[in-house]
């Protein structure tokens, strides 16, 4: 079961979350059938937006918008503070290079563009934070949005490993870190190296107990805290009522012409491709309303 682990360290200095998300990322891989580059940038940003909603309480939902000029087109995900996050990708089927290593290269075919965080608090107007895309490869574009956006000295990390002969989901994760306003310089200096010289995020998740090894990678010789642990999960809020709402939003005249021309409607999820049919009669019922 996918799950994140909420820490801090003892001395209240640093605090860090972990995450694995294999099957979060394996049902919208599933969902979407997307293809290897696609998959991996999806699944990037379904991790980070997971790791943004376990920053909030309450009923707060987070969208983040990661959109490039590249080939990937725009990638959505939202997450909620309980661990659920939909989302998607606009160009589902790239399959392009990797690295050396067999990594699957995401930066190329993102492109220049913004990172976007929207929070909706449930208040009058939702927050809105934006910053350039510095890299591409999700993680250290989250980093930079927690510096310039929140002044949180952050190191992030997201990866999804791929089968090599299926390219389907093997492992799925991340973790993130923050310095807090009392860690000294040459706390910030040891964290810094634990980062370096730490396994792949890919190498930790294949580990018997991945999160618990991330953990321990990441604060080294610094006693910690393990606070929280949540389950994590690929969920939509889509329904047929609110698929319904949305037609009849759209007035008498659309509606008139759907029953015309198709005697019906079929509306497919953006974020999940759950599918809801609509007769004439429903049709017709939200006209006579």
């Amino acid at each position: 079961m996918d799950k994140i682990i909420k820490s801090i360290s003892k001395n209240g200095h640093f605090r860090a979350f972990v995450l694995d998300s294999t099957e979060t990322v394996r049902e919208a891989q599933r969902r979407h059938q997307t293809w290897p580059t696609s998959t991996v940038a999806l699944g990037r940003t379904l991790i980070a937006a997971q790791i943004l909603g376990a920053n909030e309480k309450g009923d707060a939902k987070i969208t983040l918008k990661i959109l490039g000029d590249g080939a990937m087109g725009a990638i959505i995900a939202v997450a909620d503070s309980k661990g659920h996050v939909k989302g998607y990708v606009k160009n589902r089927e790239l399959d392009y290079k990797r690295a050396s290593t067999g990594e699957v290269l995401v930066a190329p075919f993102v492109g220049n563009g913004f990172l976007v965080v929207v929070k909706d608090m449930g208040l009058k107007h939702p927050y809105s934070g934006q910053v350039d895309l510095i890299t591409g490869e999700i993680g250290e574009d989250l980093a930079w949005y927690f510096l310039s956006s929140e002044q949180t000295p952050s190191s992030v990390g997201v990866n999804v490993l791929l089968d090599e002969d299926a390219d389907t989901v093997k492992i799925a994760g991340g973790f993130m870190l923050q310095a807090l306003p009392d860690a000294t310089d040459d706390e910030i200096s040891e964290i810094e190296r634990n980062i370096k010289t730490m396994p792949a995020i890919s190498t930790m998740l294949e580990s018997d107990n991945p999160l618990e090894t991330m953990l321990a990678n990441i604060y080294g010789e610094m006693p910690y805290l393990s606070l929280e642990e949540t389950p994590l999960s690929f969920e939509c809020d889509c329904s047929k009522t609110r698929f319904l709402e949305g037609i009849k939003s759209l007035g008498r005249q659309p509606i008139e012409e759907m029953i015309a021309e198709d005697h019906g409607a079929e509306v497919v999820c953006q974020f999940c491709e759950e599918k809801y049919t609509f007769t004439e009669a429903e049709l017709q019922a939200l006209i006579s309303e």
